[in-house]
């Protein structure tokens, strides 16, 4: 395992190559190509924050709207800071569980390192994310938002762990689903569940108390405050402690992931 696991750093230069040519597949033939990367975090944006913002606080009697979604309240910097690295994390894992499957001919090749797929997916959708990040820049500046250099040198190290763990997933999930094809299926629900029980569209302080051991147990829980805390919430980094433990745990959870794609690797020819 450890063997296969060092032969990927000779596979960077195919890596790479297969990150341009899906990033350059997923706008063929359309008319504002990459400028999708910048619309649909955008839409999505604009939707949420209309249901949340507008909608939903109506569900309340007057004198008991939520504060936290109240002006002025930036509600809608509050939720890119979020829903930008779970977008991010959700396409990736969507696409992992199919990748395999749908590169059956490059698999079925002895010397292809099949593992590569999923990680080419999850650096595809990376690079989205940082196509949107331009876009969160450009809010934080109009909201005036109180982040500090200290703060964001904090940044990067929350964007590795978020790449960790999200690879992990995406070989895990790219492994079983070969031999279960409902896992697909049961991935969409559990992720529209997990996006809910994140503190993404609410502040994780108004989380229910019976949630609240939820929260904590929650990975993607601490990636989330920490970009809200990173980007929005005035005040110094808490949360760093919280990030350092997720950050070793994926080391140890992308470890176990690979053992597995490895174990299974052999019959993924038979199967796809």
């Amino acid at each position: 395992m450890l063997g296969n696991l060092a032969r990927l750093i000779r596979y960077r230069g195919l890596i790479q190559t297969l990150v341009a040519r899906e990033l350059k597949a997923r706008y063929r033939g359309s008319v504002l190509g990459f400028f999708w990367s910048f619309i649909n975090p955008l839409l999505l944006l604009l939707i949420y924050t209309y249901v949340f913002a507008y909608i939903m606080p109506t569900r309340f009697a007057e004198g008991e709207q939520p504060k936290p979604f109240a002006d002025p309240f930036p509600y809608a910097l509050f939720l890119f800071c979020g829903i930008l690295p779970w977008t991010w994390f959700s396409s990736s894992l969507n696409e992992a569980a199919g990748v395999l499957i749908s590169g059956g001919n490059l698999i079925k090749k002895v010397l292809f390192p099949a593992e590569v797929l999923p990680i080419v997916t999850t650096l595809a959708n990376m690079v989205h994310f940082f196509l949107g990040l331009p876009i969160l820049a450009a809010f934080l500046i109009y909201y005036r938002a109180p982040v500090t250099v200290g703060e964001l040198t904090w940044f990067p190290v929350i964007v590795l762990v978020q790449l960790l763990f999200t690879l992990a997933l995406a070989l895990l999930v790219a492994a079983l689903t070969v031999h279960f094809r409902d896992i697909r299926d049961i991935l969409a629900n559990v992720l529209t569940l997990w996006f809910f029980a994140t503190p993404i569209i609410y502040p994780w302080k108004r989380a229910p108390d019976f949630g609240k051991w939820f929260v904590n147990a929650n990975p993607f829980s601490h990636l989330a405050i920490s970009y809200q805390e990173v980007l929005f919430f005035e005040g110094p980094f808490g949360h760093w402690r919280w990030l350092l433990v997720i950050g070793v745990m994926s080391v140890v959870f992308f470890l176990f992931a690979y053992f597995v794609f490895d174990r299974l690797r052999d019959t993924f020819a038979e199967e796809v």
